[in-house]
């Protein structure tokens, strides 16, 4: 095994280098990942635009997919693993002992007085290997992971994340069942998860909303389920959902819209009296013409949802090894970790004549 990891580093906004760092030895507790994929998703690129405040220069990568190539006699026993292992790694690295952890919400722990996480931790944090850009990274003790089966395509298994996020966002929180009606506001990997996630609940009609140029993503968005799309180039979409669910609005309306403020005031107005409207995608800015007084009179519930947890992982792994859904269709490019900064601007739209859904980085 080599001596030092290939890596790439965030030093400030919208500023990527190539950098090396030792590989370290792994004690009882710990354990070491050799990265065959990293997924990128849309908080990548809000990291990499300074959106996403960092403590310090940082090896990027949430969703990293890989080998264990070293564990530790007690870490092998708590995760259940064994050298050889293919596993999906959670962002999150819980202290396991505040009061947020210990309820059950560890995506909100506040034990270590910061952001503890793959991807966000700065290198300046020994042993530096804390993100998925690379070709090695370390386990913590506090890791939570979940073996996933090889014979699935690495492209395809890395979807644990937006598919966990689309199960714990459009299902699990807002309470999804049997015969509702659900708006998914953005067709990108998290909206269209969404999509999966509320059909495997038994939503009834499922209305996904997206623009002109998303033209393929609303047609994978059919695909996988949806029994409507609206293109809000062409239509307004208030009106559309209104005259789809005959004047009585959505039990659900989840927005997966980055960087569009104006979803969140469509969100209210699409959603029925008594209903739910699910905030993920972050705006980085305010929000216009925010008529706060249908949220009273509507009586709709407005929940925030950051991260996922154990209860999406785990049950977002089971979908992808049914092979249930055509789910390698969502991917559209593997780059190498050199190419970091023109996959995440591809997934940004922001390279011309290019569409991209699912872009996974591999060393």
């Amino acid at each position: 095994m080599a001596q030092q990891a290939q890596a790439i580093v965030q030093t400030g906004p919208r500023k990527l280098e190539a950098r090396e760092y030792p590989i370290p030895e792994v004690g009882p507790e710990e354990g070491l990942l050799k990265l065959e994929v990293c997924g990128i998703c849309g908080s990548d690129y809000e990291q990499y635009e300074g959106a996403i405040n960092l403590a310090g220069p940082v090896i990027p990568g949430h969703e990293p997919l890989g080998i264990i190539e070293k564990v530790g006699r007690v870490a092998a026993k708590r995760w259940g693993v064994e050298e050889g292992d293919r596993v999906a790694v959670e962002v999150l690295l819980p202290c396991g002992f505040c009061k947020q952890c210990l309820a059950g919400s560890y995506r909100l722990c506040t034990g270590k007085g910061r952001m503890s996480a793959y991807g966000y931790t700065p290198v300046d944090v020994p042993p530096a290997l804390w993100g998925g850009y690379a070709e090695y990274m370390y386990l913590d003790p506090h890791t939570v992971l979940h073996k996933v089966s090889k014979s699935l395509p690495a492209e395809v298994a890395v979807m644990f994340n937006p598919l966990g996020a689309g199960i714990r966002w459009a299902v699990q929180m807002p309470g999804t069942g049997i015969g509702d009606t659900v708006v998914i506001i953005g067709p990108g990997q998290r909206g269209l998860a969404s999509v999966i996630a509320t059909r495997e609940a038994g939503a009834e009609r499922i209305i996904v909303t997206g623009l002109a140029r998303d033209k393929k993503k609303l047609e994978l968005a059919k695909a996988f389920g949806a029994t409507h799309t609206i293109d809000v180039d062409a239509q307004d979409p208030v009106e559309a959902v209104k005259e789809i669910t005959r004047g009585q609005g959505a039990d659900v309306v989840v927005d997966v819209a980055a960087y569009s403020p104006q979803t969140v005031v469509q969100a209210i107005d699409m959603v029925k009296r008594s209903g739910t409207v699910m905030l993920a995608g972050v705006k980085a800015k305010p929000v216009p013409n925010l008529a706060s007084d249908k949220i009273i009179f509507k009586e709709v519930r407005v929940q925030g949802a950051l991260g996922v947890d154990f209860k999406g992982y785990g049950p977002a792994i089971r979908l992808i090894e049914s092979g249930r859904y055509p789910l390698e269709k969502m991917h559209t490019h593997t780059l190498p970790l050199a190419k970091a900064e023109y996959a995440i601007k591809l997934l940004a739209g922001q390279i011309p004549n290019e569409d991209a859904i699912h872009i996974v980085l591999k060393p």
